[in-house]
């Protein structure tokens, strides 16, 4: 079983959200913080232990992390993971929407969302993502916990080809499931939720 989580809340409600990657180190917001604890809550009452648990190195992962933990019976150190960095958004990196979007168009910003195509200017390196995604999910045994962000997150369904009906985004403060059937296929029990 593989739970993976993107961190909670970085804005206030109301508050504009600019587009923020991998240089952006925010902190949660005290609804952040309230979303990762319910999905702590909500994985407990699900009776999922985890064995591991890797996070990016971003100060929102680490603390989302923290929160779910802290309801696990074991106690359980965060690993940090490269890899599950979030990506680079370049020139648009702390921009407004409306002019990330004006930059580069509405289907640039649809092809992201849909296919994990980077738009012009933005650092991913989208095959070595994939690649770590296939590595670590073809050959980890034990149920893991992984806390990252949007941006990172997509390439997990891609790896697999597990798309599901094209949408690749994950809401702050939810969680996808993949889970390994006794033929040892993965699939994607769920993805998008929030408890």
């Amino acid at each position: 079983m593989f739970v993976i989580v993107r961190h909670g809340n970085t804005f206030a409600a109301g508050e504009p959200a600019p587009r923020i990657g991998a240089r952006t180190d925010l902190p949660l917001t005290p609804a952040g913080v309230a979303q990762a604890e319910a999905l702590g809550r909500h994985f407990a009452q699900q009776g999922w232990h985890f064995g591991r648990a890797l996070v990016s190195p971003l100060q929102r992962t680490r603390a989302t992390a923290a929160a779910i933990l802290a309801h696990q019976p074991a106690t359980l150190r965060p690993e940090p993971c490269e890899w599950l960095r979030e990506i680079d958004h370049g020139p648009d990196e702390d921009r407004p929407e409306a002019e990330v979007v004006a930059r580069i168009g509405p289907q640039a910003l649809a092809a992201w969302d849909r296919e994990g195509t980077p738009p012009p200017g933005w650092i991913v390196d989208a095959p070595e993502r994939l690649h770590a995604w296939q590595a670590f999910l073809t050959t980890a045994a034990q149920p893991t916990l992984l806390v990252t962000s949007n941006g990172a997150a997509r390439f997990a369904l891609l790896a697999l080809g597990l798309a599901p009906g094209g949408a690749l985004k994950l809401a702050t403060g939810a969680y996808g499931l993949i889970v390994r059937e006794a033929d040892g296929a993965l699939r994607l029990a769920a993805w998008d939720v929030r408890p």
